[in-house]
């Protein structure tokens, strides 16, 4: 698989049965239409800057009939900005957003503040820009420098996957 694929990696995320999620930057949505699927009794929160893609996103899920989808406005690189309470959450992931981030610490924060005790974020992000395809070279955020942001807003490592040939996937546990 050449690039990070949702429908193969949502295979690896873990996320399954009556869940409820967050998907930070969730875009074109993706990811939140086939994790809101996969958990028919579950919920999924599909966070998102721009609100012309939210309103794209709104609109495909009530085509595909998926109501356990709630599409919000919010920044997550902001405390709070996620627009959740406080431990709302059993998961988060967090898919091709570290390299346009420019708060890292403050999203992974965000993440921990809106997760459950125990609760578990996903990311897949760049390992490289591909040939000007992906991120700038600059702004490419390794699995490494990920785990030391993470760690220091009180996450764990658990474990790794491969999401596509350009794209390194890793999970955390919030807490010790």
């Amino acid at each position: 698989m050449p690039f990070a694929d949702p429908v193969q990696a949502v295979q690896y995320l873990g996320f399954d049965g009556p869940m409820t999620l967050a998907d930070f930057g969730a875009g074109t949505g993706a990811y939140s239409l086939l994790l809101a699927r996969r958990l028919n009794l579950g919920k999924v929160y599909a966070i998102e800057i721009q609100p012309e893609v939210l309103g794209r996103l709104a609109a495909e899920a009530r085509e595909q009939s998926l109501d356990n989808i709630e599409v919000i406005w919010g920044d997550v690189e902001k405390m709070g900005g996620s627009q959740l309470a406080d431990g709302a959450v059993d998961g988060v992931l967090i898919s091709n957003l570290l390299s346009q981030a420019k708060a890292l610490y403050t999203l992974a924060l965000e993440a921990a503040r809106v997760l459950r005790p125990g609760g578990r974020v996903v990311i897949i992000d760049w390992q490289d820009s591909f040939g000007g395809l992906g991120p700038h070279p600059s702004e490419v955020v390794t699995a490494l420098a990920a785990e030391q942001i993470f760690g220091g807003a009180g996450f764990r490592p658990t474990g790794e996957f491969s999401p596509g040939a350009h794209h390194w996937g890793r999970y955390f546990r919030k807490g010790a």
